[in-house]
Order: structure tokens, then sequence, then C-alpha cells
């Protein structure tokens, strides 16, 4: 077994958790369940990583079991990377009957084609979704195999989540292999991306639609029953509780919202002023860049008004999100009819 694909087996095996490690390997398939008996899981994971190494070298492992291994690691903490969301169009309305075995025949053969030095491994999973690792190289150098992109591709779908490699120049060369793969004639970046992979599927997939309601939920008869409540205390405010409580469900719903870590706002609008005032010499746009983060935006959102931080509803540019499946957004001015106002594209 070549050096470097014992070394990349041995920093994959350390990246995991020491409690996932034997169900991770069992995942990956290559060792028997025999070999796996033989490993002690309760020592130090440098001990175990070079266990595992020395199974591997028995086992004549190559570089394409090291990228499985490795994909598996990425499907199993995919939160890990930043995932961003790339639409492909058809000229036409005909829908195709895929056949993976020509999507991957395809994808190597339009990278390959570009550039010989590449590692393009696959993997599929029971979603009908299809993991897709590339290691980068040169014409003059061998792929790296640490700075490799990731692509998960739903067949059917002309939706495509990729990760890419600090190597921003290869990004081309991987959407024109999806687009002759898959058969489509156009691909485009949408103004989404998350670390939760599953969230972005939700909000492109419309899943998340499913939990949400625009009214609230009627009491289902002989459930929780509510506490006497003391008439000697008096609630605040309670219409206007009940009237936010009502917006937010109409807005947010009741279900779970998809996880998104932020929000991004790009003001470029020109500074209003009395001409006769000529404040400024040149008529160049006013900038300005906001941005929302918290480790769960929507809810954090969703909170805002209950809590008494912001006047419900709030704003549709921060409740538009999943509906219009994107976080990042340029605010720019109307122009014609109503000079004085602003839209988001």
């Amino acid at each position: 077994m070549d050096e470097t694909v014992a070394e990349y087996i041995r920093r994959t095996v350390l990246k995991i958790p020491r409690d996932e490690i034997k169900m991770l390997l069992q995942k990956w398939g290559f060792l028997s369940e025999a070999q796996l008996q033989t490993l002690n899981f309760h020592q130090i994971k440098d001990n175990i990583s070079q266990e595992v190494v020395q199974l591997c070298e028995e086992n004549s492992a190559d570089i394409k079991q090291a990228a499985v291994l490795d994909i598996i690691y990425n499907h199993a903490y995919q939160n890990k990377r930043m995932w961003h969301v790339y639409q492909m169009k058809k000229s036409g309305e005909d829908l195709e009957y895929f056949d993976i075995t020509d999507f991957k025949k395809a994808f190597k053969g339009r990278l390959r084609s570009a550039l010989k030095n590449v590692t393009i491994t696959f993997k599929e999973y029971e979603d009908n979704a299809i993991w897709i690792r590339v290691a980068w190289g040169t014409p003059n150098k061998k792929p790296n195999q640490y700075k490799p992109s990731y692509v998960v591709y739903h067949s059917q779908t002309p939706y495509v989540f990729i990760s890419t490699s600090v190597l921003k120049s290869t990004l081309p060369l991987l959407c024109q292999a999806l687009m002759v793969a898959s058969n489509y004639h156009d691909i485009r970046e949408m103004e989404l991306r998350s670390h939760s992979l599953n969230s972005l599927k939700d909000i492109v997939f419309k899943r998340y639609s499913q939990n949400f309601q625009t009214h609230s939920p009627k009491p289902v008869k002989g459930g929780n029953v509510e506490p006497e409540k003391d008439i000697r205390i008096v609630e605040e405010n309670k219409s206007e509780k009940e009237r936010i409580h009502r917006l937010n469900q109409e807005v947010f719903g009741s279900g779970p919202l998809p996880k998104l870590e932020f929000a991004q706002y790009r003001l470029e609008t020109m500074f209003k002023s009395d001409p006769k005032m000529d404040v400024l010499d040149k008529k160049e746009p006013f900038r300005c860049l906001v941005k929302f983060s918290s480790p769960h935006l929507l809810e954090s959102l969703k909170s805002l008004a209950p809590a008494g931080m912001a006047d419900a509803p709030l704003s549709p540019l921060l409740t538009c999100i999943p509906h219009k499946a994107r976080n990042y957004f340029k605010i720019r001015e109307k122009k014609g009819l109503f000079p004085e106002g602003f839209v988001s594209p």
C-alpha cells in the first residue's frame, strides 16, 4: 500500500470520534468483521489509527478505498462543511430516464478530458443522493487528497449541493461536468448557503412546508388539561400576546424550521438630499452590509416578537428567507414609479 494512502487513512480515522470509529469502519465495509474484532477501540485514537492502517495494508488498500472512507466520514459529519446550492435548468420540459452508470461515465469523461490528474469517487445513498468526491491535481502534480470538492446530487431534481475546494478555479470544471452528466444546459448558484445540508434540502425541496400552518392548531380532545388559573392574577397584554402568537404561526408555522446560521443583506442605494444643497459632488451609491448570525437563525427570528425585542409581524425581508430559498440579498432602489423605495431581487 502506498505511503500517501496509508497516511490519508490514518488521518481520516483520527478525525472520527473514538466512540464512532467502529460504526464508520463497518459502514466502509473494506475490513472484514473478523479484522474489526481484532481492533481495540478503547485505546487512544493514535494507536487505533495505526492498527487500522496495518489491516488496510493486509487488504492492499488504494486511494479509491481511502476516498470512500472520506465520503462516509463527511456524510456522517456533513455539518462541518459549508454547502452552496446550485440550480440547473433544461431547455425543454421532458423528463428523461436517469441511469447512474451513464451519469458516472459522463461525469468522469468530462472532467478527465479537461484534467488528467483527478481522483473521482462516487457513493450512492438510500435517499437517491449521489455523493461525489473530487480531488484535484494539475498537469504536473498528483491530486491533492486533502483539499477535495464534495458534490451531493439527487437524481431527477435540478438541485446540486456543493462544498467547494479551496481551489476556486476548479468550480467551472465541476459545474460543466454536472451539466453534461445530468443532461442540463445551464447551472447557476442560488443565494443560499448553510452548514446544515439537510436544512438546505428541506428548503429547496419544500419539505419544511409540511410542518407549516397558517392558523393556530385546534386543541385535541382529551389532551392535556390546563391547570386552573388563579382569578386574582391578571395577565397583562393578553390580546397583544395572542396577536403575536397568531402572526408567528402564520409566518413561521408550528413545526421545526430549517437550520440556517446567517442571513446577509447588501444595501446599494443613492443618498437622498436637496439638489440645491449639493451635498454630494458625485452620485455614488451608498453601500452597507448587514449580517444576522445565530446558531439557528430562523428560530431566533421567530422568538423576537414574543420576547418583546421586535414588532410583529417582522419585516418580509426576514421572514421570506425559506420561501425565497435564499439567505443572501441585495437591496436596491426601485426605479421608475417609486424612486424612494427599495426592493430585494
